[in-house]
C-alpha cells in the first residue's frame, strides 16, 4: 500500500505540475496567436472566395514536408493535403488539396470552397463511410519569419465522394497542438500526444480523446495503468482487435533558463479496451517489450499501417548535440512491427536481378512467408553500416547512415562482379526525415520530407514506391528537381519586410514558381550521355551543370571551393552512393 500510495501522490504532482505549465503557456501564447489569428481569417476570406469545385491536371506539387498523404479508400488514388516549406528566410504554409492517380502517375489539384486554414503538422485519418471521409484535426500555423505559432484544435472533414468540406464543431475535444498522432480505431477517431509552443514556453502532451464518428462528441479518455511519457511524433498503430499501439516519439523539457534537453523515446505501450468501442468503454495502458531487431533512436520518422498485420517505420533524423553544433544522422531504412507477434524487424531488399541469379545457381529461395524470420535466424550479427558524408558549404560534415544486412551487401557486391565490371545502382530515396507516407493495394508510396546540411534545409518533392509483399526494389514516380533547391540566407532587409508577403504560401508562391520555371526554360538540362562520348567527358560535363547550379544558388560572391563542395553535396544527393 505505501508503494501504491507513493506513486498515486506522484502521479498526481505530476499532474499539477503539467496543468500549471498548461496554464503558463497559454496566458503567454493567447497574444502572439490573436495576432497569427488575424492573418489566419484573412487567408481564409480569399478562400471564401472559391464558390465552385474546380479540378485540374498539374505537375507533382512542390517541396514541402509535414503534409499527410492518405489512400483512397475505394479509388486508386493518394490523397495529399497541407505541409510546409522553408526557404532560408521565409515558411510557407498550405491548405492545397491535390490527388495522385496511381494507375496514371498523374497529379491533379482540387479546388474545394471553404478548405481548413493552412497548416502543417496536423493529422489525417481515411474512413471509409458514404464513399470516404478524410478527417484533419489540428496542426500549426506559423509566421513567416517562424518566431510565432498558431496551434489548431478545430475538427474538419473531407467528403471524397461530393468534394466538399466540412467543420465539425463539437466541444470537449483536445486543446491547441501538432505533432499528435490520430487513428481510426472501430467508429471512433482516437487522438493522442502532440505538443503546443509559444515564442519562449512549450509543453508536451500524453492525454488521450476519443472522437465517436456515429454522436459527432469528444470525450477524454482516462486509462488505468502507466502510460507513456508525454511526447509528440511518436508512433501510433490500430490493431485488428481495436487495441492502439504507441511507439517512440520525441520531447524536450527545461533544464535551466534558455538550455532544453531533448529525450529521443524508444519504448512501446499498449492501449486496450475490454469493450466493443464504446464510449463507457475501460481503457487500459501496458507496456510493450517487443522482441526483434528495434529501430535505432531518431525523430521525425514517417509511419504507416503495412500488409500482414504490420506497421512500418520509414526514416527519420538522429541529432547528436555537440558544443557548437548539431551532427544529423538521416536514415531512408524501413522497420516493420509484426503487431501479432509482438516483434521488430529491418526491412530489406531483394532485389529482382538478385533472386534471379540465384535460381540459376540452384540456390534454395526463402518462403516469402519466413523471409523476416530469416534476417533475425540466419544472420544476427550480419548488419553492415554504410556511412556517407556530405560537406556544406560552411565545412560543416553531414553524416548519413544507413544498415544493411552483410548478405545484401555481399550480393551487391557479387552482381557488380557479373555484370563484366559495370556499375549497377540500386535506387533508393535519399535519407530523410518528416515525409508524407501512404499504403494502398500493399505498396508503400514515400512522398518529400527533408535533410540538412550544415545550416541549409533540403525540401523535397520527389516519389517513391516500394511493393511491401516482395521487398525487391523502390521504382521513382517523381524525381526530385534539383532547380526546385532554393536557399535564401537571412539578412537584415528579408527581416524587415511584410510578413504576409511570405505567409500567403500556397497559390501565390506555386504561381511564380511556375513563372520561374517557364523563364527557366532555355537553361541547360541534366546533362545526357551523347552518342560516342567517352565516359570521362560525360562525368566532366555533369560535374560542371552541378557547379553551375551551386553558384546560381550560393550567388557570384560565394568562395570557389564552398561552391564545388555544395555542388558534390547536391550531386550526392541526386544520384546516391553510384557518385
Amino acid at each position: 500500500m505505501g508503494k501504491k500510495g507513493k506513486r498515486e501522490k506522484k502521479g498526481k504532482g505530476a499532474e499539477k505540475t503539467a496543468a500549471k505549465m498548461e496554464k503558463k503557456v497559454s496566458r503567454r501564447a493567447k497574444k502572439e496567436e490573436e495576432d497569427l489569428e488575424a492573418l489566419i481569417a484573412e487567408f481564409q476570406s480569399l478562400d471564401a472566395k472559391k464558390t465552385q469545385v474546380i479540378e485540374s491536371s498539374c505537375p507533382p506539387p512542390s517541396p514541402r514536408l509535414n503534409g499527410s498523404l492518405s489512400a483512397h479508400p475505394e479509388k486508386d488514388e493518394l490523397i495529399l493535403f497541407g505541409g510546409e516549406y522553408f526557404n532560408g528566410q521565409k515558411t510557407y504554409l498550405y491548405n492545397e488539396l491535390y490527388v495522385y492517380n496511381i494507375r496514371k502517375n498523374s497529379w491533379s489539384k482540387v479546388e474545394i470552397p471553404n478548405p481548413p486554414p493552412r497548416r502543417c503538422a496536423h493529422q489525417a485519418a481515411v474512413v471509409p463511410t458514404a464513399g470516404g471521409q478524410l478527417w484533419v484535426f489540428g496542426g500549426e500555423f506559423a509566421s513567416p519569419n517562424g518566431e510565432q505559432f498558431y496551434h489548431y484544435k478545430d475538427l474538419w472533414v473531407l467528403h471524397l465522394a461530393t468534394k466538399t468540406w466540412e467543420q465539425i464543431k463539437a466541444s470537449g475535444g483536445p486543446s491547441g497542438r501538432s505533432g499528435h498522432r490520430m487513428v481510426a480505431c472501430k467508429r471512433q477517431l482516437i487522438v493522442f500526444g502532440g505538443f503546443h509552443e509559444s515564442a519562449r514556453d512549450y509543453i508536451y502532451y500524453n492525454d488521450v480523446y476519443a472522437f465517436n464518428l456515429d454522436s459527432f462528441t469528444w470525450s477524454k479518455l482516462v486509462p488505468s495503468g502507466i502510460g507513456p511519457a508525454p511526447r509528440s511524433g511518436c508512433q501510433m498503430a490500430t490493431t485488428p482487435e481495436g487495441s492502439i499501439i504507441i511507439y517512440g516519439g520525441y520531447s524536450k523539457q527545461r533544464i535551466k533558463k534558455d538550455v532544453d534537453k531533448g529525450t529521443l523515446h524508444t519504448d512501446m505501450f499498449l492501449l486496450k479496451t475490454e469493450g466493443a468501442g464504446k464510449e463507457e468503454d475501460k481503457w487500459a495502458w501496458s507496456r510493450l517489450n517487443p522482441s526483434g531487431v528495434k529501430p535505432t533512436p531518431r525523430s521525425g520518422f514517417s509511419v504507416a499501417i503495412g500488409p500482414n498485420n504490420r506497421s512500418l517505420l520509414f526514416g527519420g533524423v538522429h541529432d547528436e548535440e555537440e558544443e557548437e553544433s548539431i551532427e544529423g544522422d538521416f536514415f531512408n531504412d524501413i522497420y516493420f512491427y509484426d503487431m501479432g507477434k509482438n516483434r521488430w524487424f529491418p526491412g530489406q531488399l531483394k532485389g529482382p536481378k538478385l533472386e534471379k541469379r540465384k535460381r540459376r545457381r540452384g540456390r534454395q529461395v526463402e518462403a516469402e512467408g519466413a523471409e523476416d524470420e530469416d534476417v533475425e535466424k540466419q544472420h544476427p550479427q550480419g548488419l553492415v553500416e554504410i556511412v556517407k558524408e556530405v560537406v556544406a558549404e560552411d565545412g560543416t560534415v553531414m553524416t548519413i547512415k544507413q544498415v544493411i544486412s552483410g548478405r545484401a551487401e555481399e550480393e551487391r557486391s557479387e552482381s557488380e562482379e557479373e555484370e563484366d565490371g559495370a556499375v549497377s545502382q540500386q535506387v533508393e530515396p535519399c535519407p530523410r526525415s518528416n515525409a508524407m507516407l501512404a499504403v494502398k493495394h500493399g505498396i508503400l508510396y514515400v512522398y518529400g520530407g527533408m535533410f540538412e546540411v550544415g545550416d541549409r534545409q533540403f525540401t523535397l518533392s520527389d516519389l517513391y514506391s516500394i511493393d511491401l509483399h516482395k521487398m525487391e526494389e523502390w521504382k521513382v514516380l517523381v524525381e526530385m528537381d534539383p532547380k526546385a533547391q532554393e536557399w535564401l540566407e537571412e539578412s537584415e532587409s528579408d527581416e524587415e519586410e511584410d510578413d504576409t508577403e511570405g505567409a500567403e504560401g500556397g497559390e501565390e508562391e506555386e504561381e511564380s514558381s511556375e513563372e520561374e520555371s517557364e523563364d527557366e526554360g532555355g537553361e541547360e538540362q541534366h546533362p545526357s550521355v551523347q552518342p560516342d562520348e567517352k565516359h570521362e567527358d560525360y562525368l566532366s560535363r555533369t560535374e560542371q551543370y552541378w557547379i553551375k547550379l551551386a553558384r546560381s544558388n550560393m550567388g557570384p560572391d560565394a568562395k570557389e571551393k564552398k561552391v564545388v563542395k555544395v555542388a558534390h553535396a547536391m550531386a550526392k544527393t541526386f544520384y546516391g552512393d553510384s557518385v
